[in-house]
């Protein structure tokens, strides 16, 4: 939860206290969902918890960069930003199908 505090947190702030990073912002959206779809697969068991917890991710994205176009402070709706979230969280979701889909149980189990 607190992941996703810090991606609608970061979606929200006004242009002018945005941090300047050396990343494309389409690649600073594909990360942050693709990390927390990754998250989503590690935390819960269930393919059905797993789907709910990606449409709702989707539907943030959509949701934040319709936020950014109202608020009038120097942010823009994006719809290609909102396509990268997408195109994120499917390949966090596509790490169900790999090794390191229990990455988190192999590291509990080593500690």
């Amino acid at each position: 939860m607190l992941a996703v505090a810090v991606v609608v947190f970061g979606s929200l702030l006004p242009a002018r206290d945005l941090p300047s990073v050396s990343l494309n912002d389409k690649w600073e959206h594909f990360l942050a969902y693709a990390a927390l779809s990754t998250g989503a697969v590690q935390l819960f068991q269930r393919r059905l918890s797993w789907g709910f917890a990606c449409v709702v991710l989707v539907l943030l994205g959509i949701g934040l960069e319709y936020a950014q176009g109202a608020m009038g402070m120097g942010r823009s709706a994006d719809r290609f930003d909102a396509l990268a979230d997408t195109i994120g969280v499917l390949v966090g979701l596509a790490t169900a199908l790999t090794p390191l889909r229990d990455a988190l149980l192999w590291i509990d189990r080593r500690l």
